[in-house]
């Protein structure tokens, strides 16, 4: 029996020692490595769009560290704050801060030394207008748009949206030291794309931000009205995407792609609204990031091929 009793002590004690019990896959998950891959992306491309032909090794390498460094940090912010409301969500429930694998002061020193690794670098390896935008984009989505906006207006997408918008200027400013009118041209479109791409999530986890106590738009307004929105910021979007070609920036290949993908998000849209296909929501939301990855492809073709036809 007292066997039988120290095995059972034994079982109901293991949960408890797995549950701080982190692994490097923990910590990763907590960068939001999915995320901070496309806002690279975007980065990248905002580098190679800055300037003719292709960015210095040095740029790419240091620069996209430094922003992905700084990213990942706000990213592990947003996992602390959140923690609470992480267990009450289907698709946050088995995070590493929601499940007690990490422990808080150890996320929060994990994303100050991300943080300050990621500002070190761009300040001695890049240029300081890259290091204290990167910083101010990190403050505005870790603490603004987290610790505040989230819960304080259901309009938190759109208000809190311009610090996602940023990645693209952050590699312009990379190769050039400055703020130019087509660098906010890109952070215009993931702008204007954010709210359509957050609210499309929203719709189908819907019950989730309701149960949360989050002010998502679908929660206080209802899904009828969110569509509606949905489909005016994808106009909007439509008619921002058609901006790079009108000021010349770019060319025919950027013009063509860009009606085509703005088309079928339209279409996308409307398809929520008449509700005429099944899981129209969260196909809406997985389209829109293939929308923006293929868009923001389409500006570095026409960058590069262009010139090669004049």
């Amino acid at each position: 029996m007292k066997t039988d009793n120290n095995n059972t002590q034994l079982k109901l004690a293991s949960p408890l020692s797995q549950q701080h019990h982190a692994s490097w896959r923990d910590y990763l998950e907590m960068c939001k490595p999915n995320v901070v891959a496309l806002m690279i992306l975007t980065s990248v491309i905002g580098m190679m769009l800055a300037r003719p032909g292709l960015p210095g090794w040095d740029i790419m390498l240091f620069g996209n560290l430094g922003i992905a460094l700084m990213a990942a940090s706000a990213a592990v912010i947003n996992h602390v704050v959140d923690r609470k409301v992480d267990t009450l969500m289907a698709r946050t429930s088995n995070r590493p801060l929601a499940k007690g694998k990490v422990e808080v002061s150890s996320a929060l020193l994990f994303s100050a030394v991300l943080g300050g690794t990621g500002m070190t670098i761009l300040l001695v390896q890049i240029n300081a207008l890259t290091a204290w935008l990167t910083l101010a984009s990190l403050i505005g989505y870790a603490f603004i748009y987290t610790l505040f906006l989230k819960r304080a207006t259901p309009q938190n997408i759109v208000i809190g949206g311009l610090a996602g918008a940023a990645p693209p200027l952050l590699g312009w400013t990379a190769m050039t030291g400055a703020v130019e009118p087509n660098s906010l041209l890109l952070v215009l479109i993931i702008f204007a794309w954010t709210p359509p791409h957050f609210w499309a999530l929203a719709i189908h986890r819907k019950a989730e931000y309701a149960k949360a106590d989050i002010p998502m738009l679908p929660v206080t307004h209802g899904e009828s009205y969110t569509k509606l929105q949905i489909l005016l910021y994808t106009l909007i979007l439509f008619a921002v995407s058609l901006f790079p070609f009108i000021t010349g920036m770019s060319g025919l290949i950027y013009l063509v792609s860009a009606v085509i993908l703005g088309l079928r998000f339209i279409d996308w849209a409307c398809a929520m609204i008449r509700d005429s296909r099944p899981h129209a929501a969260i196909k809406t939301f997985k389209y829109s990031i293939t929308y923006l990855m293929l868009l923001f492809i389409a500006l570095l073709a026409d960058h590069f091929i262009m010139p090669t036809l004049a």
